[in-house]
């Protein structure tokens, strides 16, 4: 018997009508196919740690592709926090071109030095031999795009192919499809507590985790780029991050994060740091930001652009007021930086730092 796929949907945050009717129609598309298993969840980046909609994810064991409404290294890594791994599927689906332009912070091309000398925290992590694919159903406006990938990866996985979309040869139509996903009573049938399947008589059904979820905000650490540096859980004063038995950075209390601030993102020397809901592609986890975020101080003595770490300062000190604390500028959380810096003959800048140091301003 072939193997099969496992298929997840996880539904956008809001229930924006096109958006509901792509992955509506995606799901109509593959019930029934004997190549996969398909499942729906509520938003990936909102789940419980202990609901049914992660146990549900961390019970899968055969090649996963996941659709969300999220950049594909985002996805990979929320999972990977949850211990849900696998080897990183390609997907052919180009990112969409966002017309954007990140004003916040200049990304400069990474040294080869510098990358190749530090370790990543992935190397020291069991990694299935499974893969896991993540699309990002920001990517196309037909579901076909997206079942024309899916097809593909079965084919790769060398399972059963499978069949061509055809809304006339007895597969749900969207519209059946929708009162299955927005569920009426007797629409699902419940299986537990928080589960329900889609029934169709002539097709297997697609499991519908039904979970309630609310809007969170917390960073997620992309660990094929973090080197445990540790920067973020010094700059980070509200008590997000911590370390696990083997000294491992892990985003500890993530609901510690105050809503909207991404200053951690800015300050990581290798752009390791995610926030999936972030309007800059870079720091919500582009494929385009394979660059990492370093410190210009040129720019904070010369230029009037606003440089990464000091957008993060005081982004911080914004936090820390609105939380009735006292601020801390760039006191606090970024000397580790200055104090890796190669020790040399003093240029005009360092004497320049220098006399504003003696100032104690």
């Amino acid at each position: 018997m072939a193997k099969r796929v496992a298929v997840v949907v996880s539904q956008g945050q809001s229930h924006h009508p096109a958006k509901r009717q792509l992955e509506e129609e995606i799901v109509a598309s593959l019930l029934g196919e004997s190549s996969v298993d398909v499942t729906v969840i509520p938003h990936l980046y909102d789940l419980k740690p202990d609901g049914s909609a992660i146990l549900c994810l961390q019970g899968i064991a055969q090649e996963l592709i996941v659709l969300s409404w999220m950049f594909p290294r985002a996805t990979r890594w929320i999972l990977g926090r949850y211990g849900v791994l696998g080897q990183e599927g390609a997907s052919l689906l180009d990112q969409p071109s966002d017309d954007a332009e990140d004003e916040e912070a200049e990304i400069p091309e990474p040294s080869a030095e510098l990358q190749d000398a530090l370790p990543r925290v992935i190397e020291s992590i069991e990694i299935p031999k499974r893969k896991i694919y993540c699309l990002n159903l920001a990517n196309a406006k037909e579901p076909s795009v997206f079942v024309d990938e899916i097809r593909r990866i079965v084919t790769e996985a060398q399972v059963q192919p499978l069949q061509p979309i055809d809304w006339l040869q007895g597969k749900p139509k969207p519209e059946q499809v929708k009162r299955m996903l927005d569920p009426a009573p007797g629409n699902v049938e419940h299986q537990g507590s928080g589960n329900g399947s889609v029934t169709d008589p002539q097709h297997d059904p697609a499991n519908v985790i039904e979970e309630t979820t609310e809007r969170r905000w917390y960073p997620v650490i992309d660990m094929s780029r973090c080197t445990n540096c540790m920067e973020c859980i010094d700059f980070c004063l509200f008590g997000v991050y911590g370390i696990d038995q083997a000294d491992t950075i892990l985003v500890e209390q993530p609901d510690n994060c105050r809503k909207g601030c991404p200053a951690c993102s800015r300050v990581c020397p290798e752009n390791a740091i995610l926030f999936p809901q972030h309007k800059t592609p870079a720091i919500a986890g582009s494929g385009d930001a394979t660059e990492a975020i370093k410190i210009d101080l040129s720019k904070l003595f010369g230029s009037p652009d606003v440089d990464a770490v000091e957008m993060a300062v005081r982004e911080r000190d914004e936090q820390l007021l609105i939380a009735g604390r006292e601020t801390v500028g760039d006191a606090v959380g970024i000397a580790s930086r200055s104090a890796s810096h190669a020790a040399g003959d003093a240029d005009d800048l360092d004497r320049l730092i220098d006399q504003l140091d003696a100032l104690d301003l």
